[in-house]
Order: structure tokens, then C-alpha cells, then sequence
């Protein structure tokens, strides 16, 4: 066993620590997410694990055999024809062909289509056209078919949109404004996600992914439960909600959700009210913070993705996408730290997906 291990910031640079400094690491990543959420840290043996997935002297890491869990993905082929300033390879490929190739190539567990703005917002004029793409890739595909999209209610304020900017308003001391203006937004978001939500039921979509959600907000979030209360009434799509962050922030921040304030709420707490409008996944996401240690980070992640698991009723499928779940927040992935990723939040974090 090396002296040192070779690891990464948050922002992608590569780091060596000592054993000390990275069991410090790992403990203290742990206390920041129990001390602000309230949670059980992780115990001695989790620390001690993660420590020795950390050490692991191989560039890729894995879980044990048995341990494997299914792969949900937001973007999807995006990531394959996009730019690589987008996070993309940049391969000239249609986007059906992006989700036969992540299917047959790659192995995913389920496959998703997605308009490449990827917001309801922008999908919806175009939803005839991201109808014929879902049903001809049913049509080609075995694996269960997600339609994904971000709630995104930024855009619908001005100037991108018809509502008055809460950003221009709360400045000015213009609170009420700035709430009226979030509620009329959201009721839009809302309408929005149901329509292009029910297209893709018409088309035999296997199931929706809001992703990102809570972005801008509790407004945002409780769009978002409105809209996911009524496809699980109403439709047999399967309904995961993905996170923004760890903390859903007040912009409004006196609305509620079935009699649960939204500002404020921490993975297990957005799990409570996600499980309660009827969704069937959650994807908790923490934020990576880029002056700490991947180590550091991680750590924190599983503390908080540990309770989720711990308290849920539903699977659990955490985000590890760029920025988020002690992923570093840099363009091209290094694989030596995300693959150590995956491996904690699966068998410290206990998650049921990535």
C-alpha cells in the first residue's frame, strides 16, 4: 500500500494525501452534512471503507459482484452528439442513434430521450416532433424509455419569458411582487410539464424524468409535486425526480406542500414530499464543493444519500453527474475519482441507481 493516495479536488485537480489527511478528510466531509441537516453521521466502519475505496491502488474502481445497481441517465445521447463544451464528444450521430448505441454499447439499464434544450419550457411547442422520436425509438429500443426535461422556471421570466423577474424585484423590496410573479410561473410550469408529460404517455413513453429540479427555488419544487400528484392519479408512467441541490432554497419561501414548508428541505426531507405526491424515483443531488477534496466531498454526499436510503420508501437512484455527488465539477470526467464515486454511494450511501 502507497504512503500517500492520489485523489482530486472538487474542482478536478489532482491532489496526494497522506492516510491521515484523508481519513480527516472523510470524517469531516461527513460532520459538515450531519451537523447541517441533522442526520446520523457515518459510522466507523463506513469511514474505514471508504478509506480503503479511496486507497485502492487501480486507476478504475467497482463494486462487488451482487452489488450492482440500475443506471438512470438525464441527457443521455445528448452527451454523445453535443459539443464538448457542452459536455458532449461531439460524434455526428441523430439522436436515435444515441440511445441504440448507449443500449447496445454501453449496457444502460434505461435509456433516455430528451430535447436538447432539455426544459419542458422549450420542448412543448416542439412536443409533435419529440413524440415521433420517443415512439420510433420504442419501436428500436428493449430497455424502458424516459422522457427527460428540467423544470426550469427561470425561463419563464422575463426577459426569457412573459413574468416579472424575481431577481429585478427582491432588490427593490418588492416582495409581494416577486411572490405573485413565482406563483404565476409556476402554475405555467406546472401546465407545462402535464403537457408534454401526457404526450409522451400518448406515444408509449415508459416513464419521465424531471430533472434538476428546485432550481429556482420552492416555487419550482412545488410545481413540480403539483404536476407529479397528477400523472401518478392519472397515467402509468414511471415519475423520477431529480434534485438541484442539497437545500431547497426560499426564493418564495412561504409555500408549502400538503402542509410541509418547501423552503428549507434536506435530501430525506425532499424524499418525504416526493414520495408523498407519488413519484416512484428520487435522485437527491449535493452539490460538490470545489475547494475540498473529492474525499471530502463524497463523504458528505453518502451522509446525506445513507439517510435518504435509510427512511425511503421509494429507490433511491443518486445524482452523480458533473458538480454533483462529489463528482468534481469539471468538464471531461476523470474516471480514477468517479468511478470511486459510484462505488461509495452505492455501498456506503446505500443507493438503489445512479
Amino acid at each position: 500500500m502507497t504512503a500517500t493516495i492520489r485523489t482530486r479536488m472538487g474542482d478536478g485537480h489532482a491532489v496526494a494525501l497522506s492516510r491521515d489527511d484523508l481519513r480527516r478528510d472523510l470524517v469531516d466531509g461527513s460532520q459538515e452534512a450531519a451537523r447541517r441537516a441533522k442526520i446520523p453521521v457515518l459510522d466507523g466502519a463506513d469511514i474505514d471503507h471508504l478509506a480503503e475505496i479511496f486507497a485502492y491502488p487501480g486507476r478504475i474502481a467497482g463494486v462487488e459482484p451482487g452489488h450492482e445497481v440500475v443506471l438512470t441517465k438525464d441527457g443521455c445521447a445528448n452527451t454523445l452528439y453535443g459539443g464538448q463544451m457542452s459536455s458532449g464528444v461531439g460524434i455526428p450521430l441523430a439522436r436515435e442513434q444515441g440511445v441504440r448505441l448507449m443500449e447496445r454499447a454501453f449496457g444502460f439499464d434505461t435509456m433516455e430521450i430528451g430535447h436538447p434544450d432539455y426544459s419542458f419550457k422549450p420542448a412543448k411547442p416542439l412536443v409533435a416532433l419529440e413524440q415521433l422520436c420517443m415512439a420510433q425509438a420504442q419501436l428500436d429500443c428493449v430497455v424502458p424509455l424516459f422522457y427527460g426535461a428540467m423544470p426550469n422556471m427561470g425561463l419563464y421570466f422575463r426577459p426569457d419569458g412573459p413574468f416579472a423577474n424575481p431577481a429585478d424585484l427582491l432588490p427593490d423590496g418588492r416582495i409581494e411582487e416577486a411572490r405573485a410573479a413565482q406563483l404565476e410561473a409556476a402554475a405555467r410550469l406546472r401546465d407545462d410539464i402535464l403537457y408534454v408529460s401526457r404526450a409522451m404517455d400518448e406515444v408509449g413513453a415508459d416513464g419521465i424524468d424531471i430533472d434538476t429540479t428546485a432550481s429556482a427555488g420552492d416555487a419550482e419544487f412545488l410545481a413540480t409535486l403539483q404536476a407529479v400528484e397528477e400523472l401518478a392519479t392519472h397515467t402509468d408512467l414511471a415519475i423520477e425526480v431529480g434534485m438541484a441541490t442539497e437545500l431547497v432554497l426560499g426564493f418564495h419561501g412561504e409555500l408549502d406542500y400538503k402542509g410541509r414548508r418547501l423552503a428549507g428541505l434536506w435530501p430525506h426531507q425532499q424524499l418525504a414530499v416526493v414520495e408523498q405526491a407519488g413519484a416512484h424515483l428520487f435522485g437527491p443531488a449535493i452539490t460538490t464543493k470545489t475547494n475540498k477534496s473529492v474525499p471530502w466531498n463524497v463523504a458528505r454526499a453518502c451522509t446525506f444519500v445513507k439517510e435518504c436510503s435509510r427512511v425511503a420508501e421509494i429507490p433511491i437512484h443518486a445524482n452523480v453527474g458533473m458538480g454533483v455527488g462529489g463528482v468534481p465539477t469539471v468538464e471531461v470526467q476523470p474516471n480514477d475519482v468517479v468511478t470511486r464515486v459510484g462505488v461509495a454511494l452505492v455501498e456506503i450511501g446505500r443507493a438503489d441507481g445512479l
